[in-house]
């Protein structure tokens, strides 16, 4: 009975070893070679065999079929390809990709025949012979029963006769290429509408000119999205009204080169247009609908007028031609157009140029220069190369240019000498993240009439000049973001006629800031050394101030108690500097208000009673101060719509008011460092946002409104994570967590908090909280970060915690835990450190074992199968289950997972008895 046990689990343990092995029911194909035992059919291995003997193959390519011994299994023949399941034979490829290298000058296997023996291969889905030279000789009628063709390429394979219209009984055929071979005349194309799955059909080469239908029998393919008819002496078409009420909006690509199609009809119908048609008239506003459409040449014609706005819907467009004609507007924004920018000289005419957001990464070509009507270039995109004057050597009528990037790596590099004098006057000018130089470019000293001016992350390292503000009187929009633009703004006496938008952030500007810039509407000056007060904000010229951003500089002092009237301000950020003393009252009166962030400065006292007032307030952070005395209930009461609350190293003290579990939309919750006391409330489970799992739907983008217009902007906020500071912006949505750490607070972890299974981290490390981890905490399945160190938790670690797939940070160290740590791919992973402190935890990864395990290990010599649980009866049952749910593996992934964390420990004893009965 020993012996028969010791079987079963070994058994038991080789299935699960083979269940790495498998992928969705089949042995992985990378590892076939190794893992295929059986051998292909016979039939189907002697007509390949027969296939062979009508090819010539003078340079031995086809060396691995044959009739040896160790070739007997035609499945792992070059070019073969079966079924790992029923070994029949699914895919025969001889084309060059497979078989060897290109040669432009001969084929590598030529054909006498096609053996009527390859009928036999009733399973084949693909069939690519590709320049396989067959010397003219007829395609056999048999390939229209080889009902399982999905792909057929049989390309300059030099087939001549008659036209094979029998692979219209091909009806699962998705792929026909057929392209340059020498076949008569063809007829009719009443076949073609049969391969109703058709999606890809290529007949260059293939005479046409007598199949006046051409286009009727395309149109009655609804899967087809890339046609190809090179040179066929394609008569042009006779359409009806209806005859544009096709499948075009499948296809994708339409190539009718070398053709001469003379009627603009052809608009209401084709997808793609040839190098060589000569269309006159207006581009059709149907083109517009052909959202697939990924190839359009329209050179030599003379087209003109239309909608432009027909070229930006078509969203799919790669390649792009138009050379010749009369278009005055070009739009093809938003499309995936790739490559370089043609030469558009020949579009004389042409006024608006608009290819921003696409994918154009090439240079920009010095032709453009030519094009004199222009008025407006946008670009915005990934070019790459130089942008020199003979760029815009004739543009004097250019009023509006964007060549901005969306960062610096995908940008142009402007190479304009200091002197040059542009031809144009421009309105708007963004040149972000262009590679400018290092000095300010002097030519915008030219510029009268500037409005809207984007030079960010553009290199320039220099004194920001005397006469850049005259340039900047009417000016609505500005940004010099990302550069080392240095100085101050000493002497600033300009007076805007609007209210711009002003971002200066991340710059080495310095001194203070004059109360000139109140007059903004948007203004960001942060990551600068600017200093001194910030009383400007005083100014009654502040009232139309909607967004503030000062953080990281050295401003200094107290701010001001005068911020009544600042009644449009949505975001003020003061973090990182210097400010002292208390949070003025007058914050009260800012009542749109929905970001305030007073991180890392001093400021004393408590949070103003006032503060209650700003309703609107979404995030609040005042961490890293010195703001004293108990949290303020009234944040749980008036402030409903907080989603960040961060009041974390301060000098709060006091209790944990129950009126924070009113905010059922905070998602981000952080009193750690401070000297709060008392039990964690047991309410948290009425936190609604945190109880739901996933991504957070609540609103973390921001609309200004101002007389320009509405900017917006994301909230951003800094916490450490998993033990490190970071800051989170664009992924905030998806970050919820509770850091309640390093505190005094005391009394058992609340059960409650095990509903909140959208979080994602939970830190309570650094208290004096007692009793338990709670056996349910493997309900927080969302959990990556766990932190319950440093206080006083006794007992097990629950095996739940053993469940919680995502966790990967993980700190129990310095409690009272005690047993052993349960087995789970992730407990045990973690570095021994973070059970540390704990004298009474034993198992892996802790060095010192539990006691059952040493008393399992000793029984080597006994009988292992008294276990009552597991008896024999269960490896029985365990067998079974293993054959009946084999190819079920993804639907059981989870009760596997769940059991193999059983078995890491019972295959493991297995295997130590094992070694020791050998070593005998």
């Amino acid at each position: 009975m020993q012996g028969h046990g010791m079987c079963l689990k070994l058994l038991l343990a080789f299935a699960l070893l083979l269940l790495q092995c498998v992928d969705g029911g089949e042995v992985s194909r990378k590892h076939r070679d190794a893992n295929v035992t059986g051998r292909c059919i016979e039939k189907e291995r002697q007509a390949l065999l027969a296939f062979k003997r009508g090819l010539v193959d003078k340079f031995d390519v086809l060396s691995s079929w044959g009739s040896e011994a160790q070739k007997q299994d035609c499945c792992r023949w070059i070019g073969v390809s079966c079924s790992n399941q029923t070994g029949h034979v699914l895919q025969l490829d001889l084309s060059y990709k497979v078989v060897g290298a290109h040669s432009w000058n001969y084929s590598l296997l030529e054909g006498k025949m096609i053996s009527p023996k390859l009928i036999e291969l009733q399973y084949l889905h693909h069939l690519d012979l590709h320049e396989i030279n067959f010397n003219g000789s007829h395609i056999p009628d048999f390939i229209g029963s080889l009902s399982n063709l999905r792909y057929l390429d049989l390309s300059y394979t030099n087939f001549g006769g008659k036209f094979p219209s029998q692979v219209g009984n091909l009806t699962n055929l998705q792929h026909l290429d057929l392209r340059f071979n020498d076949f008569i005349n063809a007829e009719n194309l009443d076949w073609l509408p049969l391969l109703s799955s058709l999606r890809y059909l290529d007949l260059s080469g293939t005479n046409l000119n007598n199949v006046f239908d051409w286009p009727e029998a395309i149109n009655k393919l609804p899967e087809l999205t890339n046609l190809t008819l090179w040179e066929c002496d394609l008569p042009s078409p006779i359409l009806s009204p209806l005859s544009y009420i096709n499948s075009s909006k499948s296809l994708a690509s339409v190539d009718l080169l070398g053709n001469h199609l003379s009627t603009s009809s052809i608009f209401l119908w084709l997808s793609n247009y040839s190098t060589s048609l000569n269309l006159v008239g207006s581009v059709p506003d149907v083109l517009g609908n052909m959202s697939s459409l990924a190839h359009l040449k329209l050179l030599n014609n003379q087209l003109e007028g239309g909608d432009p706005h027909s070229f930006s819907r078509l969203c799919s467009l790669q390649i792009l031609d138009l050379a010749t004609n009369r278009l005055n507007v070009l739009d093809f924004s938003w499309n995936d157009l790739a490559g370089s920018l043609p030469d558009l000289t020949n579009l004389s005419s042409l006024e608006i140029l608009l290819l921003y957001n696409n994918q154009l990464s090439r240079g920009i070509p010095e032709s453009i220069g030519r094009m004199s009507k222009l008025k407006i270039i946008d670009f915005h995109m990934k070019f790459f190369g130089v942008i020199s004057e003979t760029h815009f050597s004739t543009l004097s009528k250019l009023q509006y240019l964007d060549l901005s990037s969306q960062n610096s790596s995908n940008s142009l590099v402007l190479d304009i000498h200091a002197d040059w004098i542009p031809p144009f006057q421009l309105y708007s000018i963004n040149l972000g993240s262009c590679k400018m130089g290092l000095h300010f470019p002097k030519w915008l000293q030219t510029q009268k009439q500037i409005k809207y001016l984007d030079i960010s992350d553009a290199g320039i390292s220099d004194i920001l000049p005397s006469w850049f503000w005259s340039l900047c009187r009417n000016v609505e929009f500005m940004n010099l973001t990302g550069n080392q633009i240095r100085g101050s703004f000493a002497n600033l006496t300009l007076e805007f006629s609007y209210s711009p938008e002003l971002h200066l952030s991340s710059n080495k500007l310095e001194g203070p800031i004059p109360s000139v810039l109140s007059t903004a509407s948007y203004l960001d000056l942060s990551h600068n050394k600017l200093s001194g007060s910030i009383s400007f904000l005083c100014s009654s010229a502040a009232i139309g101030l909607s967004f503030l951003d000062l953080s990281r500089n050295n401003v200094s002092r107290e701010v001001p108690d005068c911020l009544t009237h600042l009644e449009n301000l949505v975001m003020l950020d003061l973090s990182y500097n210097a400010l002292s003393g208390k949070i003025p009252t007058t914050i009260g009166s800012v009542f749109r208000i929905e970001t305030l962030k007073l991180r890392s400065n001093r400021f004393v006292g408590q949070l103003p009673l006032s503060l209650k007032n700003c309703t609107s307030l979404v995030l609040v952070d005042v961490g890293d101060n010195k703001l004293s005395r108990p949290i303020p209930k009234w944040l749980g009461v008036s402030l409903r719509n907080l989603v960040i609350l961060m009041l974390s190293s301060n000098h709060f003290n006091g209790s944990l008011p129950a009126q924070i579990c009113h905010l059922t939309d905070i998602q981000i919750l952080d009193f750690s460092m401070n000297n709060i006391s008392g039990s964690i409330p047991k309410c948290l489970n009425n936190l609604t946002t945190l109880v739901q799992k996933g991504k957070s739907s609540l609103e973390i983008t921001h609309f200004l409104e101002h007389s320009n217009g509405t900017t917006t902007y994301e909230d951003d906020a800094t916490f450490i994570w998993k033990g490190r500071m970071y800051s989170y912006k664009n992924t905030l949505g998806l970050v919820k967590r509770i850091d309640l750490s390093s505190n005094i607070l005391t009394g058992e972890i609340p059960s409650e908090i095990t509903h909140l299974v959208g979080l994602v981290s939970l830190n309570l490390s650094e208290n004096q909280l007692t009793g338990q981890i709670i056996p349910e905490i493997g309900n927080l399945q969302s959990l990556e970060a766990l932190d319950l160190s440093r206080n006083q938790i006794e007992g097990r670690i629950p095996t739940s915690l053993a469940r919680i797939d995502r966790l990967d940070f993980l700190d129990l160290s310095f409690n009272n835990l005690s047993g052993g740590i349960p087995i789970g791919t992730q407990l045990q992973s973690f570095d021994p450190s973070v059970y540390a402190g704990n004298p009474q935890l034993c198992g892996a990864p802790l060095k010192k074992m539990c006691a059952a395990q040493h008393v399992q290990t000793d029984l080597s010599n006994q009988e292992d199968d008294k276990d009552e649980i597991i008896t024999l009866g269960f490896y029985i049952s365990m067998g079974v289950g293993f054959a009946a749910g084999f190819w079920g593996r993804y639907a059981y992934f989870k009760f596997l997972n769940g059991l193999n964390d059983w078995l890491y420990v019972r295959v493991a004893l297995i295997k130590r008895q094992l070694k020791d009965m050998l070593n005998r």
